[in-house]
This record gives structure tokens, sequence and C-alpha cells, in this order.
């Protein structure tokens, strides 16, 4: 049976949002790193039609979505929650790096499920609200507009946490015949033939071309249909006799 994924012990939590459709881009967001579970704090508008329709196909994270009164619900049952946010504070924890910080927070749902927390569009989290986190990620960006809209910065954290889980490797590569050594002579040989016929090398001054298209030919890697494919061509273009 395959291990549950730690993705499912984190949840997103969006604190005080004021536009619904930004609950449904997030929502989307969350489902393409594969996270589900949404808690909304004291959302202006939801459920909203505009939220399910930027929600597209991630229709189901809304339906299950939880929606509490204050953060300290939201956060109750978390043995960890980080509060995402571009400017500094006085009295809040030293911000840290979220690239760096995601595999911690990937370990901590060992122990019980974790928040990643998210302000107000306008406004952020507020003091206290950060303060309610045991930790304050950043995610690096340009420092003269450094302010990411609501659902691209979930889109970030929530990638950075599935590429530290490798939840998504890359598909292999389907299966290649590569071109041998004598399909590529053969080529080498049919290419020499046209370059001679169409008088664009003259055999007696060959110069380095030989080398030179043989170095090309290294660096194009080349399947056996690809050279089939090649030949074809030199023969179409060779002058009829």
């Amino acid at each position: 049976m395959k291990a549950t994924s730690p993705l499912s012990r984190v949840s997103v939590v969006l604190v005080r949002t004021s536009h619904p459709g930004n609950i449904g881009a997030a929502a989307r967001a969350m489902r393409t790193m594969g996270l589900a579970d949404l808690v909304l704090v004291a959302p202006r508008h939801f459920p909203h039609p505009e939220a399910t329709a930027l929600a597209a196909g991630a229709s189901g994270v809304l339906e299950d979505a939880r929606v509490v009164d204050t953060l300290a619900e939201a956060l109750a049952d978390r043995v960890l929650a980080v509060g995402f946010s571009a400017r500094l504070r006085d009295l809040s924890h030293a911000p840290r790096d979220w690239r760096e910080e995601a595999p911690g927070a990937l370990a901590a749902t060992a122990d019980g499920p974790v928040a990643l927390v998210f302000g107000n569009e306008t406004s952020g989290l507020a003091n206290d609200e950060l303060l309610a986190c045991q930790r304050h990620a950043r995610i690096p960006a340009d420092p003269a507009y450094p302010s990411l809209n609501l659902a691209a910065a979930v889109q970030v954290a929530c990638y950075e946490l599935a590429l530290a889980a490798a939840a998504f490797p890359m598909p292999a590569r389907a299966r290649r015949e590569a071109a041998t050594g004598a399909d590529l002579e053969a080529l080498h040989a049919r290419l020499r033939e046209a370059l001679e016929a169409s008088g664009f090398l003259d055999p007696r001054e060959p110069g380095r071309l030989d080398e030179r298209m043989r170095r090309l030919a290294a660096r194009l890697d080349l399947e056996k249909e690809e050279v089939a494919l090649l030949h074809g061509m030199l023969g179409a273009l060779s002058p009829r006799r």
C-alpha cells in the first residue's frame, strides 16, 4: 500500500481574504502541487461564483474548504505554522528563505499537521497574526517590487514544498533508438557525395569540412529515424540523373 504523502498533512490558511477570485486561484495553485486542505479565516465573500470559476478543475478543494472565524481556530491542531510576509517586522520572527525552510516544514508533518499562512491581499498578515506562527517565511523577489499576488505566493510556496517532497518526478523519456556508428558513417558518406555533386565541396581541397560536419552530428545526438530522414532529404535535394 502506498504511503500517504506528507503533503496531505499540510494546509493552506488564507486570512481575511477580500477577493473571492483569489480564493479560487489559490485553490487551483494548491491542486496543481498536490495539496488539498484549504482553511479560510473570516473571508469577506465565500462561497462565491467567482471563486468557483477561478478554481477551474480544483473545485473539490473549495468544496472541502473549512471556514473559521479566527486564526487561532485554524492553527489549534497544527504542530507548525509558517507565516508568509514580504514585510520586515521589528517584533516578529526573523524572516527565512522559504526554499531553505520548506524541507524542515515538510519533515514536521511527521509530528502532526502543518499550516502555511497567508494574509489579506492588501495588508498581508498583521503583526499578531505573524506572531501566532512559529516561522516567518519570505519568497525572494525584486526588492523594488517584492509583493506577490496572493494566489501566486500560494503557488510558489506549494511548489517549493512539492519540490522538497519530490512529489512529481519528471516522466521517463520514451525509449529511443540511437544511431550507430555505421549509421553515421553512411550519412557522412551520403552528405559528402551530395556536397561534391552540388559543387559546394571541392574534393581536391576539402579543408576541415568533414571534421566540422562530424562534430555537428555528434552534438545533435541523432536517432535512427532522424538519420533516415536526413537520407531522404539529401536524396530529394540531390540532382536528378
